[in-house]
């Protein structure tokens, strides 16, 4: 995607940046978005792409809103299994949808901050 750029530093623990649409937005050393406000479609598009994903479907914004609205309800990621009661997706459909996980693939692509337990 034009207008974005991944900048990070190899130290251990530290602060990674994307350049996108004019903006600086900070990630953990794992790509997590450490601004829930600074999340939009186009940046978790970008994120998809980067993680060679390719377009995000209905299904994909089904899950990534869910997320989004659970944690500003409650500040956390919510379990796996409400997730797929809420979104009534099977696990194994989640990770068709998101090759990397729930928590590090999804999670990540709805700007949630990493997720306990998340390695």
């Amino acid at each position: 995607m034009i207008g974005a750029t991944y900048c990070f530093s190899l130290e251990k623990g530290a602060l990674r940046r994307i350049l996108f649409h004019d903006k600086t937005i900070e990630t953990d050393e794992d790509g997590f978005i450490q601004d829930f406000d600074a999340w939009n479609e186009d940046l978790a598009q970008y994120l998809a792409d980067a993680a060679g994903m390719g377009p995000l479907m209905s299904d994909h914004w089904k899950v990534l809103y869910y997320l989004r609205q659970y944690y500003r309800e409650y500040e956390l990621a919510p379990p796996i299994r409400m997730l797929c009661k809420k979104t009534s997706f099977t696990l194994k459909y989640i990770y068709r949808l998101f090759p990397a996980g729930p928590a590090r693939g999804a999670c990540k692509l709805a700007g949630l901050p990493k997720p306990t337990g998340c390695v």
